[in-house]
């Protein structure tokens, strides 16, 4: 059957290896495809990915970087969903994103591993785990509602899809198992079919399942169909079947009966299985597709077969339903997309013809809407109405595939049956029929409808057009127009009977619907006519009406201009200026003239409109120079402003400020330039000074930045107008930080005696000229001093200030200002008043005005400066008695004093507020023990170190020093850098510390000392404090410190100190004399203090004397002191001493060390004592494990097995392995034989050569290791019989196979390898390493064997491990086989065609050959069959010919010579138009002479070289080969060659029809002269009417004339002058229509000037007449005339209107 006819087309939409997908992820668990929008693919190398394909534009792959375990795409939107299962727990993850919105929808953490999902809908998740099913909703919050648990039958099953119903209702989940133990390459299908209403789950058995909606007849409700595929094997026999079953059945309704069919599996296919079924709604077909691509499709209606046929040679693991299309998806292991669809052209003709099944074709045709069943069709109805079976006739009409049956002939013929009485009448149940089935086509809704009117029944029409039962036409809208003109329109806008629809609006004047439905079907209606129409009676309407059509896409239809004067022929303005208004708002320069017109319209009737519209500002293209004359003359002085350009029209206008709003004038200053604008101010304050002062000055405040604030200024002082500059600057001044602008407003408020604005400018402003501003106010002499006083204070002039106003007797205003200004420049004012010699009562009065108010710093500073310090004397006595603390106060009264020596002692120790650093300071010169007074008060240490060096008071320094106890203070006199530290220490150790009575001083000038690293000086205080019977001698610190300064400075007394004193911390010296290395001093002091323990480890650490420690041992006899010997003995290897020693001290804490230094020294006899000993006080498992250890050591086995028995904490396990390691055979085999330890027991057996005892400790334990030691053991040992019961329980694990094969073959023992291999296939758990082993075994050793257990075990073994074996071994036809189950064609083609004699059969060959990927082994395999086989060569090649290149194919057969023998093969392939096949095919037809082929071949494929081949036959013997050479020239157009070769063999017909194809006259009248030349009277006249169209007569004539054959140039002569007289017919004809047509033309374009009248009646009365042609220009500046109007077939009007000058 061709692949044209049939029923299902298969194409390759995409293979993913194309865009970048490795084979490696095209798996089942690695691709999805949801539905026909979306696959995705999830990759794990080389990174995590995820690959979104989007079957809309598939080249162009997303890929994202994604972790997941899996990846679905939304069937409908794009939605991801990713799980990923969380490491170290079996929980999976669930996350669902929009990748458009690139945002997180939801996500849950499922509390069970997920092992299959799905979306089952749009918005709705399955997810499938080990126990249950869940539904899992995209919307909201939800979480996963369980929906049912999995039945038995699908536990341990691999779950391979999930499906639900469209109602949701019904739910089925389909797995996968292995298949039994008879047959198991058959895989088993389980399904579980599930209720959602009942709650109720079904088991059954199926491989793939799907459900359907179908409609059974009788009953309005869709039945729920499900159909499944099974194939099961029971007692030897393999059933295949499909069913379709109806779910949930309507009670009281029509059922869908149970349908059953076979599947039928070719004997190659015998274990295939369903893999996927897929119903097409569309055609209600179901589609079974299988692992191994085949398709099998059966009618869902009655289950019937329809098609079937491999659609992949390679496995498909997934399918996806194609909705769009009625067909699906298929995905292959090769990555192959496949598009399966129903080809509808061949469906219903193949059913009919190929199945021979009649009803099945019509219904499928009937349901489908699908062509080929027409005859079909058409009988049936003819046998129906024969019956008088009008119903179902009609029922059959209606259903008709593609509508063949609904023409006016099925009408016409329900029409002629007459009607019985009572019934109802055949016509109205053919209509009714149509109406239940769906829509009726235009001559159907016509006659029904024709029907309705006739007996009135209207409302029958309304309901079906609301229905959209009827098919509307501009005849029905006709018909219906004679009862209901509302309803005709409906009709007539559906039907776009457009012309008919305007109709009907201008009749229900609704013009605005006119234009939006005109512009919806794209039609142009007369809008001039409508305009004028409505314009006679709606003038608003009209401007709707315009402004609407202004709107239309493309431009308005009427010009603006017409239009605007068809309102003012009306006199309608405000019409007219509202649609010009909306119309012009894009301000558009082509509409400059337009603007003019409607602003001249306005200015002259409405001034105050166009005052509005120029506001606006809305254009800017009208003539500017026009409108601003009108402006002016209408009193719109502002606009004339803003629309005059020369300065002298501006200077006219802009001075009847009377006239102008002062607001709009000072905004035009804004639009002048800068020169004019000065030259306007200027003019305006010359016309009017005080009347224009306040524009003016309003004018420079807005604009100053432009204008520029110095020529603003300039222009006032011109004019001397202080008060202009007074309010201009005073505006300006805010914003501007020029010193000079400050000053000149500051001079302009003084002149214009504005003293507050100078007394606040000078108060608050920080630019003014200090300086020149303070000379000013001097020289002004202003009766109010507040504005100087606020310079000088502010700028730091006091002095001048107060030297101004003491010269000028203004002593108020300096009271004030110290009062009341600023007491703090006070001391300046005093003092500039002492320089004036201003008398001292003043001052002080002054002063004390002032009091508390006043600094008192610098008013001493200022007085002490002047040695005016008695001065403030009683000024301070006053600020004390009020109690004042300040400081200064108290420093100047203590300065007083002292200078006064008025006991300046009892002050500097009595007073506690002066400044003790100043007051120091002060006496430093005049008393320095005064000094020293005030710097021990304020403790200010280094003022008093300095004053006390400088004046050598290092008694005095001492004392203060050790008084003050600051270890900073000490540092400090302490350094080395200080020369006086000599001085100083004399001065402590003989004065100040024995005067001391505080420990606290003492302990801190230890510390000193000790810091300052003085250890001498340290010890001989200490000797002096401690040894001297002092108040410190029995002090505790002290000795410590004594003798450990002693230990650091002077070792040789230590242990004269130690024998002297007792009251120290023995235990802290002992240590750091053991620091010291004072071993001797160290053992006195624990020796002194009973410390035995650190005593004895003096002896051992650091005198390192064993002796003097057991000796010490011995006379103190304790516990602890022997465990420190019994350490030390051990460390020196003294082992035995060591173990007694510890013995002695009872002590077990350190076994650990003994035990290695036991084992280390081979003394197990000793330490079996030592650990007995420990056993006694602790329990711990190293003790008895060593003590096992040392039995066994000295061969006490007897001791071991009683020891075992007793209560021990051994750890027997280490025990046993530690003597196994150590080769203690024995004593170890006791320790595993009680532990039960079966695998270290049987390896300590084989150690022992007991292999017997071996084996069953071996299989006691069931461990590989074990097996495989004992099991190599045995073989080593030659007990192969006990080998093979170990190697049994090797096999099995697939890791551990290889192992034991090798060491098997290592030793020789092939045959017994073999034996192993075979008994182990029996095994339940064999595995496919084992059938693979066997078969590289028997590839080594048994060939015989091998393709057997290959057929037989195809399934089940590592092909590409045997492929290796086989290569290796040669065994070709073996790996022959192996290439083609493991789908490596190439290799299995290139292994055929190298090993021929064992590996080729020509059928085998066939297959693989197509199946190939690499192109050059197709031509291998040409040379092949050439070599080896060429009777087979033909068939080979047309196996290849859609693949090979044929030229190539040809190039090689033509170096070979054989060319001839794949003829068949070119004829075959010769469609492709090859030229190399061409060429070839025509060589052998020219040699064989077959001139019908080769014309053939040349007509249909011109793909070769034409000229070549024409020059090779033009003189070949045979005559039609040169016909056919001649006949190649004609093609190639080389005209002359072909005429000459066909005259030379008489083949005039072909010479003439060459000659009359080539278009070349001369070629044909130089045959006609070679004709008259050659007398071929009849050849001649033949010419002539072959070539009428190139022969030119004259010549034929002249010819004909000359050689006397006007007779047989006579018809040519009649045919040629009854060709011309036609012509000049159609010529004058033309011209006729032509003139008639300029005619109509002139006469519609006088009409058309005769309607216009150009609003000639209105403009004259509003406007002055423009000038007449020849007369001058008016006195308004010149005419105005618009540009000439075009378009819609006007002449150029003339200006406003106005008729020419002259008549028509």
């Amino acid at each position: 059957m061709a692949a044209a006819n049939a029923p299902i087309t298969m194409k390759e939409v995409l293979t993913l290896p194309s865009i970048g997908i490795s084979p490696q992820f095209i798996t089942f668990t690695n691709v999805t495809m949801e539905s026909d929008k979306y696959i995705c693919v999830r990759e794990t190398a080389p990174q995590n990915s995820i690959v979104i394909i989007d079957m809309n534009m598939p080249m162009q792959p997303l890929r994202r970087p994604i972790t997941a375990d899996s990846a679905l795409m939304n069937p409908n939107s794009r939605i991801l969903a990713l799980k990923a299962q969380l490491p170290g727990t079996t929980q999976d993850h669930l996350q669902i994103f929009n990748i458009e919105m690139k945002a997180k929808v939801k996500s849950h953490q499922m509390p069970e591993q997920v092992v299959f999902w799905k979306w089952i809908s749009q918005n709705m998740l399955g997810l499938v785990t080990q126990t249950s099913v869940y539904h899992w909703s995209t919307e909201g919050d939800s979480e996963p509602v369980k929906m049912f648990e999995r039945t038995a039958n699908l536990a341990s099953n691999q779950i391979i899809n999930y499906k639900c119903d469209p109602s949701e209702k019904w739910l089925v989940l389909i797995g996968i198992a292995p298949g039994s133990p008879e047959r198991p390459q058959l895989v088993k299908g389980n399904m579980q079919l599930f209720s959602v209403d009942q709650q109720r789950s079904q088991a059954l058995e199926a491989h793939a399942a799907s459900f359907a909606q179908f409609k059974v007849p009788g009953n309005e409700n869709s039945s729920i169909l499900i159909s499944f595929a099974t194939k099961t094997f029971n007692a030897g026999q393999i059933t295949s079947k499909l069913h379709v079953i109806e779910l949930g059945a309507q009670p009281g309704k029509p059922s869908f009966s149970k349908k059953q069919a076979d599947l039928f599996f070719p004997p190659d296919f015998a274990d295939d299985f369903p893999v996927a079924m897929q119903i097409s709604h569309k055609y209600s077909l179901i589609c079974v597709i299988t692992k191994l691509g085949l398709l099998f499709v059966y009618d869902l209606e009655t289950g019937t077969a329809v098609y079937r046929n491999r659609i992949s040679p390679d496995p498909i693991f997934l399918t996806a339903e194609a909705s769009s299309v009625g067909g699906f998806y298929a995905i292959n292991r090769r990555g192959q997309v496949l598009l399966a669809t129903v080809n509808e052209a061949t469906l219903v003709p193949f059913v009919s013809g190929q199945l021979n099944n009649l009803e099945l074709a019509v219904n499928l045709a009937k349901r489908g809407n699908l062509p080929g069943a027409e005859n079909l069709v058409v009988q049936r109805f003819q046998e129906l109405f024969a019956q008088t079976k009008y119903k179902e006739a009609a029922e059959l009409a209606a259903e008709s595939p593609q509508g063949i049956l609904r023409t006016p002939d099925t009408v016409a013929k329900f029409q002629s049956v007459p009607v019985q009485a009572g019934q109802t009448p055949p016509l109205l149940q053919y209509f009714g029929t149509l109406l239940t089935k769906g829509k009726l086509n235009a001559f159907e809704s016509l006659e029904l409808s024709r029907l309705v009117v006739n007996q009135n029944k209207k409302n029958l029409l309304e309901n079906w057009l609301a229905e959209d039962k009827l098919e509307c036409s501009e005849e029905l809208g006709d018909l219906v127009k004679t009862v209901d003109n509302d309803l005709a329109l409906k009709i007539y806008i559906k039907a776009r009977a457009t012309p008919k629809v305007v109709a009907a609006f201008a009749e229900r004047r609704e013009f605005d619907k006119i234009l939006i439905y005109s512009k919806q079907v794209g039609y142009t209606p007369d809008y001039l006519f409508l305009l004028q129409t409505i314009l006679r009676t709606d003038p608003q309407g009209a401007v709707n009406f315009a402004l609407m059509m202004s709107q239309m896409e493309g431009g308005c239809p009427i010009d603006y201009n017409t239009i605007t004067d068809l309102f003012l022929q009306r006199n309608l303005i405000r019409e007219a200026t509202a649609f010009l208004l909306d119309v012009l708002k894009p301000n558009l320069p082509e509409h400059g003239y337009l603007q003019t017109k409607v602003l001249e319209i306005n200015l002259v009737t409405f001034p105050n409109v166009a005052d509005a519209i120029l506001a606006n500002g809305m254009f800017s293209h009208y003539d500017r120079p026009r409108i601003a004359q009108l402006c002016e003359k209408a009193g719109l002085y502002v606009r004339a402003l803003q629309h005059y350009t020369e300065l002298p029209d501006i200077k006219r206008v802009i001075v009847n400020t009377h006239a102008i709003e002062p607001q709009a004038l000072v905004e035009f200053f804004g639009t002048l330039s800068r020169e004019w604008a000065l030259e306007c101010m200027k003019d305006l304050l010359l016309v009017n000074l005080r009347g224009n002062l306040q524009i003016i000055v309003q004018v420079a405040k807005e604009y100053c930045e432009q204008l520029g604030v110095d020529a603003c200024i300039k222009i006032f002082e011109q004019f001397k107008s202080y008060e202009g500059l007074y309010f201009f600057l005073g505006s300006y001044l805010s914003s501007s930080e020029d010193p000079d602008i400050h000053f000149k407003y500051i001079e302009a408020a003084a002149k214009t005696g504005q003293i507050k604005e100078v007394e606040r400018v000078t108060r608050e402003s920080n630019f003014y000229d200090a300086e020149k501003t303070k000379n000013f106010l001097m020289e002004a002499k202003l009766p109010d001093a507040r504005p100087l006083i606020n310079v000088c204070d502010r700028f730091g002039f006091v002095p001048d200030l107060t030297h101004y106003l003491y010269t000028n007797n203004m002593l108020r205003y300096i009271e004030g200002y110290v009062q009341k200004v600023n007491p703090g420049n006070a001391p300046l004012v005093v003092g500039q008043l002492l320089d004036d010699e201003c008398p001292e009562d003043f001052i002080k009065g002054l002063i004390l005005s002032v009091r508390s108010l006043l600094p008192v710093e610098p008013l001493v500073a200022e007085c002490e400066k002047r040695n005016r310090l008695r001065l403030l004397t009683q000024f301070l006595e006053h600020l004390v008695s009020e109690g004042s603390q300040d400081v200064h106060v108290h420093n100047a009264l203590g300065k007083i004093i002292i200078d006064s020596n008025n006991n300046p002692e009892h002050f500097l120790t009595t007073n506690p507020y002066y400044d003790s650093r100043v007051v120091g300071k002060y006496c430093e010169k005049r008393d320095p023990t005064l000094a020293v007074v005030a710097y021990r008060r304020g403790q200010c240490d280094d003022e008093l170190i300095n004053v006390t060096n400088k004046n050598s008071l290092f008694k005095l320094q001492a004392r203060y020093v050790v008084e003050r106890m600051d270890a900073d203070l000490w540092e400090k006199v302490l350094t080395p850098e200080n020369e006086y530290r000599r001085q100083l220490i004399d001065q402590v150790v003989s004065t100040a510390l024995p005067e001391s009575k505080s420990p606290e001083q003492v302990s801190a000038a230890v510390k000193a000392f000790m810091t300052a690293d003085l250890p001498h000086e340290l010890i001989e205080l200490l000797e002096k404090i401690v040894l001297q019977n002092s108040a410190f001698s029995g002090n505790f610190n002290l000795q410590n410190l004594l003798i450990l300064t002693a230990i650091k400075a002077d070792p040789s007394r230590v242990m004269d100190y130690i024998n002297r004193l007792d009251n120290f911390d023995g235990p802290a010296v002992g240590e750091v004399a053991v620091e010291a290395q004072l071993y001797e001093e160290a053992f006195a002091i624990f020796k002194k203090f009973n410390l035995n323990v650190q005593a004895v480890n003096v002896l051992l650490d650091n005198i390192r004397s064993i002796d003097r420690a057991v000796e010490f041992a011995f006379r103190v006899e304790e516990d602890a002191v022997w465990s420190q010997v019994a350490k030390a003995q051990l460390r020196e290897g003294l082992v035995s001493d060591a173990i007694e020693s510890f013995i002695r001290a009872d002590d077990a804490t350190q076994f650990l060390e003994v035990i290695r230094a036991s084992e280390d020294a081979n003394v197990y006899h000793d330490l079996v004592r030592y650990l007995l000993m420990v056993r006694q006080k602790v329990k711990e498992p190293k003790v008895d494990s060593e003590l096992i250890y040392a039995y066994a050591k000295i061969d006490r086995l007897s001791e071991i097995e009683e020891f075992i028995l007793m209560p021990n904490v051994a750890n027997l396990q280490n025990v046993g392995d530690r003597l196994f390691d150590e080769e203690l055979y024995e004593a170890a085999k006791i320790i595993f034989a009680f532990i039960s330890n079966w695998a270290k027991l049987a390896v300590t057996l084989v150690r022992l050569k007991q292999f017997q005892g071996a084996v069953d400790a071996a299989r006691k334990a069931n461990s590989a290791k074990t097996w495989k030691e004992v099991c190599f053991a045995c073989v080593d040992a030659e007990e192969f019989r006990l080998a093979q019961i170990c190697g049994l329980n090797i096999i099995i694990q697939v890791d551990d196979l290889e192992e034991v094969s090798e060491y098997y073959q290592n030793r020789g023992c092939f045959n017994e390898l073999i034996s192993l291999m075979e008994s182990g296939l029996g095994l339940e758990r064999a595995h496919m390493g084992i059938f693979t082993e066997l078969g590289v075994l028997y590839a080594r050793y048994r060939p015989e064997k091998l393709m057997e257990h290959i057929k037989l075990f195809s399934t089940r073994l590592n092909i590409p491990k045997l492929i290796r074996a086989c290569d290796e071994q040669q065994h070709w036809k073996e790996l022959t086989y192996l290439y083609i189950q493991y789908d490596e064609f190439d290799n299995a083609a290139t292994t055929i065609m190298n090993h021929s004699p064992e590996a080729w059969d020509h059928m085998q060959f066939k297959d693989v050959s197509v199946k190939v990927a690499n192109v050059e082994l197709y031509y291998k395999a040409v040379h092949f069959y050439l070599q080896e086989h060429p009777d087979l060569i033909n068939d080979m090649l047309n196996v290849l010919a859609l693949r090979v290149d044929h030229a190539r194919v040809v190039d090689i057969m033509r170096k070979a010579g054989h060319l001839r023998l794949v003829k068949p093969y070119m004829v075959a392939v010769q469609s492709n138009n090859v030229s190399a096949v061409n060429e070839a095919l025509n060589e052998i037809y020219v040699e064989e002479e077959d001139y019908e082929r080769l014309r053939e071949s040349i007509d249909m494929h011109d793909n070769f070289d034409q000229i070549g081949l024409a020059q090779k036959i033009e003189k070949h013997e045979l005559l039609e080969m040169r016909r056919v050479a001649a006949y190649i020239y004609k093609k190639a157009g080389r005209w002359k060659q072909s005429i000459a070769l066909s005259k030379k063999d008489n083949l005039y017909k072909d010479a003439m029809e060459t000659a009359s194809q080539s278009g070349d006259r001369e070629l044909a009248e130089e045959l006609l002269v070679y004709f008259i030349e050659q007398g071929k009277k009849e050849c001649f006249a033949s010419c002539l009417f072959v070539c009428y169209d190139l022969i030119r007569p004259d010549v034929a004539l002249e010819l004909a004339w000359i050689n006397n054959m006007v007779d047989f140039a006579f018809p040519y002569l009649l045919q040629f002058i009854r060709e011309y007289t036609g012509k000049v017919d159609e010529l004058v004809k033309d011209k006729i229509e032509a003139q008639n047509d300029v005619k109509a033309k002139e006469q519609e374009e006088k009409e058309v000037i005769a309607q216009q009248n150009m609003y000639a009646q209105l403009l004259p009365l509003a406007l002055p007449a423009p000038p007449m042609p020849g007369m001058g220009p008016s006195p308004m500046g010149g005419g105005f005339a618009p540009p000439p109007m075009s378009g819609m077939g006007m002449p150029p009007m003339p200006p406003f209107g106005m008729p020419p000058m002259g008549s028509y």
